[in-house]
């Protein structure tokens, strides 16, 4: 773990950085994680063909204010012909680091050929960052799985490309397009990446929930930093307990009290940012982070899925009996009772 970090000429505070989760990482999340100091913050992934066309909604998914900086963009596509636009919108939107996506799973995604689909076609990566490189000032880099399948693990000779399109840093995930997020994280790949880099940086990512897990995939991988994705849902302050961990210090003895808090001003930002209906939908999503690991919430959990407007919801927090809350011995717990 590091106190300075440098992405190519970018200075960030620290090398445990916040992953772009699609469908999560929106203003503000990234206006709670900022706060705790992750090395970057990253907004969701945004297409780059919607860029292009200048569409509201993906413009809108790239907000942010000066409190986030560092702050990192992802673009996702597979059109060479855009790839220098691209990036330059991006830089000229004052982001400190681009990140190319080549690792997300979904099919709606992987259908045109981008996302982990870019890993079927390592050539192909390697020319898309290297449009990108030439067209911006701001540091390259690009997020990939181990590979589509079993059978086309390609994590080494993609970092291998992509060093020599001039990317500055390399995001190895643990798990194949063909696993989605099932299975747990294979770190050998990660591994295998690191010793295929000769100056190109490689971060870990995958599976970790904790400090603890943090400090395993460093000792397994030597990574150069760590990306963390899902960890950082209900636990914005996930940094700090890695940070501290590595500084030989106890974690904070974070209690209930602290989960109402965290959850009350999550909404207090979802409501500065969104409007009504969209703040109650992203009520129950935020819910859900926050009160996996408590037992005793059961009921809160159920009334704030019904909750009629965010007058309703603010007040179900505030008046919850938080006394009679403990934290589960399970760190992961069903959210389907939030589900939209």
């Amino acid at each position: 773990m590091k106190r300075h970090f440098k992405i190519g000429k970018v200075d960030l505070p620290n090398n445990i950085l916040y992953a772009p989760l699609a469908g999560c990482s929106d203003f503000p999340f990234r206006q709670m994680s900022s706060r705790f100091g992750p090395g970057i913050v990253y907004c969701e992934m945004v297409k780059i063909d919607a860029l292009i066309r200048n569409d509201p909604h993906t413009y809108r998914l790239l907000d942010y204010d000066a409190s986030m900086h560092p702050i990192g963009a992802q673009l996702c596509g597979s059109k060479i012909s855009m790839a220098r636009s691209a990036a330059r919108i991006i830089e000229d939107l004052g982001f400190d680091v681009l990140d190319f996506n080549c690792g997300c799973p979904v099919d709606k995604v992987t259908k045109d050929g981008s996302g982990s689909g870019m890993l079927k076609n390592p050539e192909l990566i390697g020319d898309m960052l290297s449009e990108m490189v030439s067209a911006v000032k701001i540091p390259v880099t690009v997020k990939i799985r181990a590979g589509w399948d079993d059978q086309s693990i390609n994590a080494a000779l993609i970092t291998q490309l992509a060093e020599r399109a001039g990317a500055k840093a390399i995001t190895v995930h643990g798990r194949t397009r063909a696993q989605g997020y099932k299975g747990p994280a294979n770190w050998d790949f990660i591994k295998v990446a690191k010793e295929a880099a000769k100056e190109i940086l490689v971060i870990g990512n995958g599976d970790v929930f904790d400090a603890d897990s943090a400090k395993r995939l460093f000792a397994h991988t030597q990574c150069d930093a760590i990306l963390v994705a899902r960890g950082t849902l209900g636990q914005p302050w996930i940094v700090e307990d890695i940070i501290r961990a590595f500084d030989g210090l106890d974690p904070i003895g974070r209690t209930v009290w602290d989960v109402q808090n965290a959850l009350s001003e999550h909404f207090q930002c979802i409501m500065r940012y969104q409007n009504e209906r969209q703040s109650l939908l992203d009520f129950r999503r935020v819910g859900c982070w926050y009160l996996k690991k408590c037992e005793g919430v059961r009921d809160l959990r159920m009334k704030l899925n019904k909750a009629s407007s965010t007058l309703e919801a603010i007040h179900l927090i505030d008046q919850f009996p938080w006394g009679e809350v403990s934290f589960a011995s399970q760190s992961e717990q069903s959210c389907s009772e939030l589900s939209e």
